[in-house]
């Protein structure tokens, strides 16, 4: 069931993420965290993330914007250290306090909190118009690279102040998706390494063909959106979204899942 849910929310958010304010972090990080802790379903999400992006390198790379890439990538790239060892440190935390229900004791933990409510902020984007539509001077691309790279360390929630900042970059659309598909694997390289030591602490737990299953499955939905689709509205299936991951941050930030 794990594949079957895993590789179909891949394909499908990695086709829709070319084109649309979805991302596919934002996506697999709930499902993965249906079956994982949550410091392993980020990473698990992060090294998906970074191979379907490496494959769209191949797809659009050439269309990048090198000066963008600079004034924003950079300062993501620190960020996103920062962002991951935060995470980190999260991850070694005590619970904040316990409670019951019907005689089941539930935790609060800070890890699950913090990732919730980042959730329900970077969700509110997709369905709230004055957020959906935020934009931003090119002159502040280096903070929102710092604030693209912290949140993307910290959750892997990175795309929608990506989009904010480089909207009004004077881009084309091809180099505004190639740009964007760069800075993303920037950051995630920056985060990977803080992950690692983490990945291989936990090595046993990693489902490796779970993990070779979805980046195949991100690769086809990404091949399929560059060959097929156009720029793609599809509010009500935004709206969809949106409400599930408020839903599942509920439930996380409860310590139920």
């Amino acid at each position: 069931m794990e594949y079957v849910l895993i590789c179909i929310v891949a394909l499908i958010g990695s086709g829709l993420t070319l084109f649309s304010g979805f991302g596919l972090g934002t996506l697999l990080v709930p499902v993965f965290a249906i079956f994982f802790p949550i410091e392993i379903a980020i990473s698990l999400t992060a090294i998906v993330h970074f191979l379907n992006n490496l494959f769209k390198l191949t797809l659009l790379g050439k269309h990048a914007d090198k000066s963008v890439i600079l004034r924003f990538g950079i300062p993501a790239i620190i960020s996103a250290f920062i962002g991951a060892y935060v995470l980190t440190l999260l991850t070694g935390m005590h619970p904040l306090f316990h409670y019951s229900i019907s005689g089941r004791t539930f935790e609060v933990m800070p890890v699950k909190l913090t990732i919730a409510i980042l959730l329900i902020v970077f969700a509110l984007f997709d369905v709230i118009p004055r957020l959906e539509n935020l934009q931003f001077s090119p002159k502040y691309l280096p903070v929102g690279g710092l604030l693209s790279g912290f949140f993307g360390g910290l959750s892997g929630n990175q795309g929608a102040l990506r989009t904010a900042f480089l909207i009004r970059a004077n881009l084309s659309k091809e180099a505004f998706i190639a740009t964007g598909v760069v800075i993303a694997c920037l950051i995630d390289v920056s985060r990977l390494t803080v992950y690692t030591k983490q990945i291989i602490e936990i090595g046993d737990q990693f489902n490796y063909t779970l993990i070779i299953a979805a980046t195949l499955s991100a690769f086809l939905g990404a091949y399929i959106g560059n060959k097929v689709l156009k720029k793609i509205t599809v509010k009500t299936l935004q709206y969809i979204v949106a409400g599930m991951l408020f839903i599942f941050a509920v439930l996380l930030g409860a310590g139920i899942i």
